[in-house]
């Protein structure tokens, strides 16, 4: 029998904690019956809604995949539960209300992201930049007009940049609302800018946050590079506007990501007070990316090099190394019901992948 959602009461749920839900995540489902309204109310002010609506179910049990029901604005509008943390958790006033549907961002939050920097190897030169986001995350008030609100991450694909934004809002305990650029053009004008918009008011409602855009380049082209479309010009309008600090966003960083520096519009380009490369691992990290993800293998390892792995692995991204090399090594084994993985596994994937107009790299191995 599925549960619905009610007001707590003490002798109904004896052994229930009394946590405050930090977050719950909605999506309109809409009316049990037929309704004049042929759509679901669309949130204008996403600060108004927060309230009203952690006004109306103050005190209720919010279970995942269950539904809360409007009483008040749109009397008996069912909103489904997507995410609620910590799980059945009550709602409270302090609770953050988001609404995921079509005509917004497909739900991008995550608020207490699992990655750390042990995660990421390597990228010292980013590290020592990103110092500074830190402790404008930790502290915004402290920056006033110098405070570091555009940062542009660039480098090859696979090289950590989504990772390393995450693990930052892991350090400094700040949410991060991560959105592909692509997600941002919309099927009619006016659209893209509007979800702009409305990505700008939420972090608003949960700074100090970090936005980060991945692929910028897919609305940031230069212009001598494509015919620039109607509706992905009023998207770059919209978000240069957000950036530029004409509505001022305190505890907002907005870091940009794009694996093709040179193609940027310098209009673009030129708002990013800040840009920060990252590159392709070096032997010793190589070495220990493998080292790190072979630990998780669910077949035992038996006698390998992993410097020498790390040595024929020129070039490769750390993405390359897990999703192209170790992921290869697994998969062979498991098809070939072996019951363990060693060096001869490892050359074998390597001479697939890292092959060279004279033979492969393992041809030169003994040289």
């Amino acid at each position: 029998m599925q549960r619905t959602n009610k007001k707590i009461k003490r002798e109904d749920y004896p052994d229930f904690s009394d946590s405050t839900a930090e977050y719950i995540v909605l999506k309109p489902i809409g009316y049990p019956l037929t309704s004049i309204l042929e759509e679901y109310p669309e949130i204008e002010n996403e600060e108004l809604f927060q309230f009203y609506a952690r006004e109306q179910w103050n005190g209720y049990v919010a279970y995942k995949n269950e539904f809360l029901f409007d009483r008040r604005m749109y009397p008996d509008f069912a909103y489904k539960i997507l995410e609620v943390e910590p799980p059945e958790s009550i709602i409270g006033m302090e609770t953050r209300i988001f609404v995921k549907d079509e005509k917004t961002l497909s739900k991008p939050i995550e608020f207490k992201s699992r990655i750390t920097m042990d995660n990421v190897v390597g990228q010292s030169l980013a590290r020592k930049k990103c110092k500074l986001i830190e402790k404008y995350l930790e502290n915004p008030l402290g920056f006033g007009k110098w405070a570091p609100r555009n940062v542009l991450f660039h480098g090859p694909s696979g090289t950590g940049k989504t990772m390393f934004a995450k693990a930052l809002a892991n350090k400094t305990n700040s949410p991060i609302i991560p959105v592909k650029a692509t997600q941002l053009i919309g099927e009619f004008v006016g659209e893209g800018a509007r979800q702009i918009h409305q990505l700008y008011e939420k972090a608003s409602n949960m700074a100090p946050c970090i936005i980060f855009i991945d692929e910028l380049d897919a609305i940031a082209l230069d212009r001598r590079h494509q015919e620039l479309r109607g509706d992905v010009s009023e998207i770059v309008n919209a978000l240069l506007t957000e950036m530029d600090g004409i509505i001022e966003h305190e505890g907002i960083c907005t870091i940009g990501a794009t694996n093709r520096i040179d193609v940027l519009d310098s209009a673009i380009r030129s708002r990013f007070e800040e840009e920060i490369e990252f590159v392709l691992p070096d032997e010793s990290e190589r070495a220990e990316i493998i080292q790190k993800n072979i630990t998780t293998f669910p077949i035992p390892i038996t006698e390998i090099d992993i410097s020498r792995i790390a040595k024929y692995t020129s070039g490769l991204s750390g993405r390359d190394l897990v999703e192209k090399l170790l992921k290869s090594v697994l998969h062979s084994a498991i098809v070939e019901d072996k019951k363990y993985i060693d060096q001869n596994d490892f050359d074998t994937a390597i001479n697939k992948l890292m092959k060279t107009e004279k033979g492969t790299a393992l041809d030169t191995m003994y040289s």
